[in-house]
């Protein structure tokens, strides 16, 4: 363990499995303890699998193994009094936030939609409403702390080019993930005097339940009227680990990018240039 981040204590959502599991485990090997919330069941629209509560639980047992804190709530990030309530609980017992990864997203991306609409709007509550929520419902303690912080918002590289598809899921995947760039640079403003930090990072496919095993992703990806070969890598590699992503948010956490906000940075293998 670093310690880079001892006595800090970070938020993150989505953290039952995948990108936010990796996440908190790398946090709290650099000595952070960790708030961890996740929806634990289905969204109608989403086609595969989401986390369950034995997955949350299996977070919590890891983190513990390192011998760190940690304090997990079921919690769904489009419900914001719920979502106030799993960071209060655990900012109460562990004393504070010092570090928010808002990283709960969906990607629901599927050749046959049964309600265009509704999936659309799905995408947007989770993927940019939901992390307006997170940053909202942890900022005013991160101010009244008076000891700064930093938050990471999980893009993607459809953030930066338009890759997600012609399907409802797809469009709105991408007109989240752009609006999250605003996100990202409006609170960097409002922040700033806070010393409170806000950047983005923006991974290419990752390996993670959300893309592998998702048969309707790999059915819209062979789609060349949907998505295509709109997201292969520049590098010879088709997907990038948690951990690749969890190594970029470290750095944007720690005192060693004190002085960088606002920023967009790519994780994604070379797509964006490509």
């Amino acid at each position: 363990m670093s310690g880079t981040l001892h006595g800090k204590v970070a938020f993150i959502t989505g953290a039952a499995r995948g990108q936010g599991r990796s996440h908190a485990l790398r946090l709290a090997k650099d000595g952070a303890d960790i708030i961890a919330a996740d929806i634990c069941r289905p969204i109608d629209s989403v086609p595969y699998p989401l986390a369950t509560e034995d997955d949350l639980a299996e977070t919590v047992a890891l983190v513990e193994q390192l011998g760190r804190r940690i304090v997990a709530s079921v919690a769904d990030v489009r419900d914001k009094a719920a979502l106030a309530n799993a960071c209060d609980r655990g900012a109460t017992e562990l004393g504070g936030v010092d570090i928010v990864v808002a990283n709960a997203g969906i990607a629901p991306q599927q050749s046959r939609e049964r309600d265009r609409d509704a999936v659309f709007a799905d995408v947007l509550a989770v993927n940019l409403t939901g992390v307006f929520n997170t940053v909202e419902v942890t900022r005013e303690r991160m101010i009244t702390q008076g000891r700064g912080g930093s938050i990471v918002l999980t893009n993607s590289t459809a953030g930066m080019k338009a890759v997600g598809g012609s399907s409802g899921a797809g469009i709105g995947y991408t007109a989240s993930k752009h609006g999250l760039v605003g996100l990202m640079r409006q609170y960097a403003v409002l922040l700033a005097e806070h010393n409170i930090r806000v950047n983005a990072v923006h991974p290419t496919g990752v390996r993670t339940p959300m893309v592998v095993g998702n048969a309707a992703l790999a059915e819209a990806l062979a789609d060349p009227s949907n998505m295509g070969n709109s997201i292969s890598n520049l590098l010879p590699i088709d997907m990038l680990e948690p951990e690749d992503i969890s190594n970029a948010v470290a750095w944007l956490v720690s005192d060693e990018s004190r002085y960088v906000t606002g920023v967009s940075l790519p994780v994604d293998a070379g797509l964006a240039i490509k």
